[in-house]
């Protein structure tokens, strides 16, 4: 797990623009016109529709994708009741796992109030803005008459997340360590340990899983609740027993299950060995559990055991629920989050971590063998399926139970809605960040000095992602390290023309030579090339002293480009090799090729830039449906012999990879506009599917495309990455940002893992 100091969090939240989220428009605003469509006098037309009908309210305005985070602030995370201002960064971090999870808009409202009465109706005032409420760290029993009274007075959504979020998560993993342990839900004994909101709310989802009431003990901090005991909560009489029975480890023995929501410790091994054979032990506790993983896995080896922390097995990370049942629930216009839709939740979540894992997934974990079993009885949190299972299943048990305003009725028309939402958003460089810092890698920044590139060395070596190298001269780049205020003081830095690297020279000089001598190169020839840091640094790659370059241009990558393919060579199969940019937009995500390599494009060439992309475009869990671009379509306009070879590359394509999706040649409108393709060209191959990937005819057309919409703000680009050579050498502009440069340099580092 990533360590994270007291300034990385701070500066985090503070650098750039202040907090986590922001508005953006969705509509066009440049004009006099756009004006007065957005406001006066053209808002007037929906508000009146509104107010004729309520529901077109979720016709002509964001509630239907509209999510409030609201808290006063009295039982936040870990730290207490701090206040609704001092809670107001978790907040906002919750409204940002809505939006990069399930595409779901979220405000977070902080009210300071902490009476429930007057809170109810502060909440119930603004709730007609909202298309759903998650209510967030409201402390116990205040919280359990909030959520109730606040469900039966407003006709959206509402769901105490801290309660609800956490049964269903930890439901689906009941279910799934019951199989495993070979125990019948029916029949097992059941020790809670906490009784507060989220321990209330597991044992009220568990019974109704089919955990009996007579075969559960809830505990206390004062032990077990009993019946006799006075001044006892409504919420604890309703699981308060007659036994004789007083501490926990008096109600543990020969339990099946232990769920702990309370203090850290609590828990031994002792008293896990009095537990029934097989036993299941949920330690939520956090940041420590009940009883530390290792240490129940040493007490019983076949015992299953969850906690809250990511950085062990079987995490119960409410992540996995909240932004897909929100997503479900507004989708189908539900009025509420009934029980049936969480137990709808539960099964979709328990079935998954059933199925094959996707290689995506243990990449962003750095594991290669995730299948289900007792170390693996809960899907990721950044398993993209999620989206696909949990919000269906919840949109159909909210129409099964008769509270859908809004029916779905296409569902394959709403799969591929929700795909749209998973949009990348930072989602693929987290999971790729993720799994090289349990395998990092030796990568060489070419430009040691350039400021930027500076800068994304620094920021990941300081985050622990990799283990970087910088190439050029030591005064110059701590120079301008201590100019910007970077502390480089434990990065390597090399200066191929320094004497110390004599050695390394003529080590690579000999190598080039041996590889370049049917070519002409000689070794005089190849040591004075090795002065050059680009060729210094691919030859550290191709010798095994780095497992990464990136290189930096000044100007086109096409000279850099050369010297790696010469260097490194080519794949097999292939006699070209292309970069590619990933571009994530509102509308989804985009992969685009060739944007740095290929100057002009033969059919040859094309068919190899294609099959690449097909490649890397699986290589991130994505399904390629391919246009193949030209000013032309179909054939309409041969002016010149570009389209002409452009449709030779498709013609190809369908005759030797029938495989491979794509069609062309064709304008890039009738490639992104699906409707409008297959009305005038029926007879596409791709006919019913939504491109997402676009083959230029030339370097300049995508050059100048991924250049233009990145100017124009569209959306974040990642690249260019780099399709097609043997070994990871990546090029990038000198000048492109410091978040460019990162995700470049992770996803080279990446590479060298996968091909290890």
């Amino acid at each position: 797990m990533a360590t994270v100091t007291k300034d990385d969090a701070l500066l985090y939240h503070e650098e750039g623009r202040p907090g986590k989220i922001e508005i953006t428009p969705t509509k066009p605003y440049a004009s006099q016109r756009d004006l007065a469509l957005a406001y006066s006098p053209g808002v007037a037309y929906p508000c009146l529709e509104i107010e004729k009908n309520p529901a077109d309210a979720y016709r002509y305005t964001n509630k239907g994708n509209l999510v409030a985070v609201i808290s006063n602030g009295t039982a936040v995370l870990g730290l207490g009741d701090i206040g609704a201002l001092a809670g107001k960064p978790v907040m906002e971090g919750k409204a940002l796992l809505f939006k990069i999870f399930s595409g779901l808009d979220a405000f977070d409202i902080e009210v300071n109030e902490t009476d429930p009465d007057k809170f109810v109706e502060i909440v119930k005032a603004i709730a007609p803005t909202f298309g759903g409420i998650n209510l967030e760290d409201i402390k116990a029993p205040q919280c359990f008459e909030i959520e109730d009274r606040l469900k039966k007075e407003c006709n959206i959504p509402v769901m105490h997340d801290d309660q609800h979020g956490t049964a269903i998560i930890s439901g689906a993993g009941l279910l799934n360590a019951l199989e495993i342990q070979k125990k019948k839900i029916g029949e097992i004994k059941l020790v809670v340990n906490g009784a507060g909101a989220a321990a209330v709310s597991c044992t009220r989802l568990y019974k109704a899983l089919g955990v009996k009431a007579e075969n559960i003990v809830m505990c206390d901090s004062k032990g077990v609740i009993r019946s006799d005991r006075e001044k006892l909560t409504e919420q604890k009489k309703e699981f308060a027993t007659d036994r004789d029975l007083h501490t926990l480890a008096e109600a543990i023995e020969g339990a099946d299950v232990f769920l702990g929501l309370s203090v850290a410790g609590v828990l031994t091994p002792e008293m896990i060995k009095t537990m029934a054979p097989r036993p299941i032990v949920f330690a939520l506790a956090n940041p420590d559990p009940e009883i530390g993983y290792f240490e129940a896995k040493n007490a019983v080896p076949d015992i299953i055991v969850a906690t809250g922390r990511s950085d062990y097995p079987n995490q119960i990370n409410n992540v996995i629920g909240f932004p897909y049942i929100f997503r479900g629930a507004l989708d189908c216009g539900a009025s509420a989050i009934n029980e049936e839709m969480k137990i709808a939740a539960v099964y979709a979540i328990s079935e998954l971590a059933k199925e094959p894992v996707p290689a995506v997934v243990d990449q962003a974990y750095g594991l290669s063998d995730l299948h289900f079993g007792r170390d693996y009885i809960l899907p990721k949190a950044l398993d993209p399926r999620l989206l696909l299972r949990v919000a269906p299943a919840v949109a159909k048990a909210a129409m099964m139970s008769g509270i859908a305003a809004r029916p779905i009725e296409d569902w394959n028309a709403y799969q591929t809605r929700l795909l749209s939402y998973m949009g990348d958003d930072g989602k693929l460089i987290r999971s790729i960040t993720e799994h090289i810092r349990n395998n990092k890698r030796r990568v060489v920044f070419g430009e040691g000095n350039s400021e930027n590139m500076l800068r994304a060395a620094a920021r990941l070596h300081r985050e622990g992602t990799l283990i970087p190298v910088l190439l050029g001269n030591a005064e110059m780049i701590n120079r301008t390290a201590s100019r910007i205020g970077l502390d480089i003081s434990d990065i390597e830095i090399i200066n191929p023309r320094h004497d110390n690297q004599a050695n390394n020279r003529e080590k690579y000089a000999k190598a080039l030579a041996a590889k370049k001598e049917r070519e002409g190169v000689s070794y005089v020839e190849a040591l004075d090339k090795m002065y050059d840091r680009s060729y210094f640094g691919i030859m550290m790659v191709e010798m095994g002293d780095a497992d990464a370059f990136l290189a930096g241009c000044y100007s086109a990558a096409t000279k850099m480009a050369e010297r790696a393919a010469s260097i490194v060579g080519i794949k097999d199969g292939y006699n070209h090799f292309a970069t590619m940019h990933i571009m994530n937009t509102r509308g989804g995500t985009y992969f685009l090729a060739d944007t740095a390599v290929n100057a002009i494009s033969d059919s040859e060439a094309l068919v190899d830039i294609a099959r690449l992309t097909d490649s890397a475009v699986r290589y991130f869990n994505q399904n390629p449906v391919m246009a193949m671009l030209s000013y032309s379509n179909f054939g309409s306009n041969r002016l010149s012999e570009e389209p002409a070879r452009v449709a030779d590359a498709v013609k190809t394509l369908h005759e030797k990879y029938p495989e491979i999706c794509v069609d062309g040649e064709m304008q890039a409108n009738f490639a992104l506009d699906t409707d409008l393709r297959d009305r005038t060209f029926p007879f596409n191959t791709i006919k019913g599917k939504n491109v997402n990937t676009l083959i230029f005819p030339n370097l300049s057309a995508a050059n100048i495309t991924f250049k233009l919409l990145l100017g124009m703000g569209v959306g974040k680009v990642i690249g260019p990455l780099q399709i097609g050579l043997k070994k990871p050498v990546y090029f990038a502009s000198v000048n492109a940002s410091e978040d460019e440069l990162v995700d470049v340099a992770t996803i080279a580092a990446l590479e060298s893992i996968v091909n290890s």
